[in-house]
């Protein structure tokens, strides 16, 4: 059965994801795109895919499929960022954007993402529509419509192009990039295998940055590790940094929409920090005001900076679908997760890890100061804040409502020594404790992993949370 989630479908590689199925949601996509096109014109679709295998021949079949239901089928050229795909959607004023990833999931596993016009992800409502349309696809036997792609191409119904060039231009004029070159950094930057590869180092050639790329080939089984910025994935960008005595490492995700970074001392710079520095930045060095939002799952720094700046916050489930939401509706400064997709206004309405390496970058031009000393002062006017994640893998999904309810029903009135002063069911259950700690517990989305997430003062204070987490993970799946 063919699933979509909080961004898209996706399934094993050879497995769900196939040939067969991926024609299937394109026709399914591709009705749905006649269904809503409202214009005088011919419907376009903007195409991409990652690094993955095969994921250059699924993108084929999907412009394939676009051109036979009579829509014309912008085709990267080769893998790129999610980010560039979102943005040329928007610049090229098409009706929607197909991508095909699986972002940071395991090698395995491949994805087929879905784009609206305004560049952002479809809203939940168009996903579930687009599931139900697929599913009545696969019970009526009707065969996905498919061209030729050579008489596609010759016809100009599928159109090759390099989505890079529009893209770089814009975030060159949205960061100052001038800040950037005058500080004359040395920066490793790590593309985890995926997307990503040469998008900084294309931009920041343009400066007096020096730049060094590790993990920039294509390799489809990501050296055997997850394409996830995270701690435990960045051993390599940790050494390339230090061999290089270099300033900063950034490192983004297998598509691009996410970024983690590593300071000139070798330590993880986890999205919270990158978060929470990029917000004091826009307010206290560029001036802007605007609303906040943030996923349940993210640092309590950014809730601290909300109230002493006087912006409104807003906190949603997790998955960028919903952020994406409020920026349609609202002024929205900026919005990120904790997984380290974040944007700001005047962007695409979709996490951007290009984008935030580069404010990253910006920031460090602003202060003037080795990036340590940056965090440093930041712990010590919104913080301290420690972070951690603990990631339970099971054999099938569990049902999210079940997971609430079990622990709910097991809720203490104390954890860790601290009153828990209210609960949060919005995503999974998060308890909130009277020192602004915090512990969720949510089943993922995606993948059969039950997700624990803690967040507090010290680091002994988080391990004592995560435990706690431990325990509640097995009341919620016995």
């Amino acid at each position: 059965m063919i699933h979509f989630g909080t961004d898209g479908w996706r399934a094993v590689i050879a497995e769900g994801f196939t040939f067969d199925n991926v024609r299937l949601v394109a026709q399914a996509t591709a009705e749905m795109v006649l269904e809503q096109h409202s214009g005088s014109g011919t419907p376009e679709v903007v195409i991409g895919y990652d690094t993955r295998f095969l994921s250059d021949r699924f993108g084929e079949n999907v412009a394939r499929v676009m051109a036979a239901n009579g829509i014309i089928a912008w085709l990267s050229r080769t893998d790129a960022p999610t980010p560039s795909i979102c943005y040329n959607v928007k610049a090229r004023q098409a009706s929607a954007g197909v991508v095909i990833t699986a972002s940071h999931n395991p090698p395995r596993y491949s994805g087929f993402k879905v784009k609206a016009g305004y560049g952002g992800s479809i809203t939940a409502e168009d996903y579930a529509r687009l599931e139900e349309r697929t599913h009545k696809l696969i019970a009526s036997g009707k065969k996905p419509l498919m061209v030729d792609y050579d008489a596609a191409q010759e016809s100009g119904m599928i159109r090759r192009f390099d989505p890079s060039w529009v893209y770089y231009q814009h975030l060159t004029e949205f960061v100052d990039m001038d800040k950037i070159s005058d500080r004359e950094l040395r920066v490793v930057c790590d593309a985890m295998w995926g997307a990503g590869r040469g998008a900084l180092s294309a931009i920041l050639s343009r400066t007096r940055t020096r730049i060094e790329e590790i993990r920039g080939a294509l390799n489809p089984g990501f050296g055997g590790i997850h394409p996830e910025p995270i701690q435990r994935n960045l051993n390599e960008l940790t050494a390339a940094v230090s061999r290089a005595h270099a300033d900063v490492g950034l490192a983004t995700d297998g598509d691009a929409d996410r970024i983690g970074a590593v300071d000139a001392q070798g330590h993880f710079v986890d999205p919270h920090v990158i978060y929470s520095l990029v917000l004091r930045h826009l307010v206290e060095n560029k001036g802007q005001r605007g609303d906040v939002v943030k996923t349940i799952s993210t640092t309590f720094m950014v809730d601290s900076m909300a109230r002493q700046y006087g912006l409104m916050l807003h906190e949603t489930p997790v998955g960028f679908n919903h952020i994406a939401d409020l920026i349609m509706q609202k002024d929205i400064l900026i919005g990120g997760e904790e997984s380290g997709g974040i944007t700001v206004r005047g962007h695409i309405p979709g996490g951007d890890g290009v984008l935030m390496g580069l404010l990253l970058l910006e920031v460090m031009g602003y202060a003037r100061a080795p990036l340590h000393e940056i965090i440093a002062d930041l712990q010590k006017q919104f913080g301290p804040a420690h972070y951690a994640r603990n990631d339970v893998h099971l054999k099938q999904q569990v049902a999210k409502k079940e997971v609430v309810r079990r622990l709910q029903e097991a809720a203490p009135q104390y954890i860790n020594g601290q009153a828990v002063t209210r609960i949060n069911t919005l995503d999974g259950i998060k308890f909130y404790l009277a020192d602004d700690s915090w512990l969720l517990v949510r089943p993922s989305g995606t993948e059969p992993v039950l997700r624990i997430y803690a967040e507090a003062r010290s680091n002994d204070d988080v391990r004592a949370l995560l435990q706690q987490g431990d325990a509640f993970g097995e009341i919620a799946i016995r």
